[in-house]
């Protein structure tokens, strides 16, 4: 698996070639090459702010001297008019890198502030707020990781890291008992130490994954609120639940207080609005 700095590193390059391909033609035609530059991250919307360490690595990949003054750290509320940093770096580079702190710390502080919201909503319970697949393809690892910041956690990153049969694995493989059956063979002769989930779309379902062996959690997907709680109650804390489906900031709390322990939300990586960032010249 792919170390965090290998994936910034490798998100970084391919971001650049995107952007720049042979050069940055406007800073290389007006500015001199050895010109240094400072500017400022400037708040223009009330949120959580996410995006500042990936943005010291992005500066630093420009411009290895480049140097960052922190005012706000990831995480914190910001405020219209508040100062996230203050960097200086070569002016080329860091007109070539403007662009592409913006880009992801516009859209990570979206989801931080997001996930927050829903954090916020279902901090008297026990239950956490989980993310999905539900993201922007090559994004997904900022995505997720301002939904950490925000407060959420992260359900799997991806097809590789846990078994999740949905309806339609079970529909295609003939029912719950042969998908699971099928999941923990397959599970065993290739050695894979990954966790299985199990989607359910009734309680008749739910007794049925109960009778099934080395499950690890199991969905309750669109259920109304009675039977949520029906089914958390069935299950009794053997193994561990997760509602889905029809989770929104109005509904969140009263799923929450069934007593089930995660809570996934596709809307923090699909439904988020970027934040209003600004990267200004001093």
């Amino acid at each position: 698996m792919q170390t965090d700095q290998v994936i910034i590193h490798q998100f970084i390059e391919q971001a650049f070639l995107e952007d720049v391909q042979q050069g940055d033609y406007s800073s290389l035609s007006c500015i001199p090459a050895n010109a240094r530059g400072k500017a400022i991250l400037k708040v223009k919307e009330n949120g959580i702010l996410s995006g500042v360490e990936l943005a010291k690595i992005i500066f630093q990949f420009v411009d290895a001297t480049s140097t960052i003054q922190i005012f706000k750290n990831d995480g914190d509320k910001i405020a219209v008019g508040d100062i996230a940093f203050e960097v200086e770096c070569n002016t080329q580079a860091l007109l070539k890198a403007e662009r592409l702190v913006l880009n992801c710390m516009q859209r990570m502080s979206g989801v931080a502030t997001l996930t927050n919201q829903y954090t916020s909503a279902i901090a008297h319970t026990q239950a956490k707020v989980l993310d999905t697949r539900k993201t922007t393809p090559l994004f997904r690892y900022f995505e997720k990781w301002a939904v950490r910041i925000g407060g959420g956690c992260n359900h799997r990153f991806g097809l590789y890291d846990m078994m999740m049969l949905k309806d339609n694995h079970i529909d295609f493989a003939g029912g719950i008992a042969k998908a699971v059956e099928k999941a923990n063979q397959y599970r065993a002769a290739n050695n894979l130490q990954i966790p299985l989930e199990v989607e359910t779309r009734n309680l008749d379902e739910v007794q049925q994954v109960l009778a099934c062996k080395n499950v690890q959690r199991i969905m309750f997907d669109n259920f109304k609120l009675a039977d949520l709680k029906s089914g958390v109650e069935l299950v009794n804390n053997k193994i561990e639940t997760e509602a889905s489906g029809g989770v929104n900031l109005q509904t969140i709390a009263a799923i929450a207080e069934t007593g089930v322990q995660f809570i996934s939300v596709g809307a923090l990586t699909h439904h988020y609005t970027s934040l209003d960032l600004s990267l200004k010249a001093i």
